[in-house]
């Protein structure tokens, strides 16, 4: 009886997390931030899958221009997510925090995506990008 109820309850945690993880809300929530001190980040992320928040360029067109940074996600909630900033970015410029997987490259744990390219790319759930754009102070 024993096995039993230990092997029923891990079924019912198993399937709750599975069932959790497959309705998550892919996500980015950021605001306007100071990044003078070379950290852009996002107070949370939603991640579908493992990946990554990739920091694009952009402007008021709102298309990803060229990363400018990125930070590893694992799949699931992410708090406080922070990048680290390649470039300098000036008060003003717009940013653009996007969520990649982690597939199609080379290297597991490497970020490879390069703009355009399929490896470790932006996911799109319902065919729209998973991104927060914010104004950097």
């Amino acid at each position: 009886m024993k096995l039993f109820t230990t092997t029923a309850l891990a079924l019912t945690i198993a399937a709750g997390t599975a069932f959790a993880a497959a309705h998550s809300t892919d996500m980015v929530e950021a605001m306007d931030q100071d990044v003078s001190n070379g950290v852009v980040s996002a107070d949370k992320v939603m991640a579908s899958v493992n990946g990554w928040m990739v920091v694009h360029r952009t402007d008021a067109e709102m298309k990803p221009g060229p990363v400018v940074g990125y930070a590893p996600l694992r799949a699931g909630e992410n708090i406080d997510v922070a990048a680290i900033l390649q470039e300098e970015v000036k008060s003003g410029e717009m940013l653009m925090l996007m969520v990649h997987a982690e597939e199609g490259g080379m290297k597991m744990g490497g970020f490879e995506y390069t703009l355009g390219a399929k490896e470790d790319g932006p996911i799109k759930p319902d065919g729209k990008l998973v991104m927060a754009v914010i104004t950097a102070k």
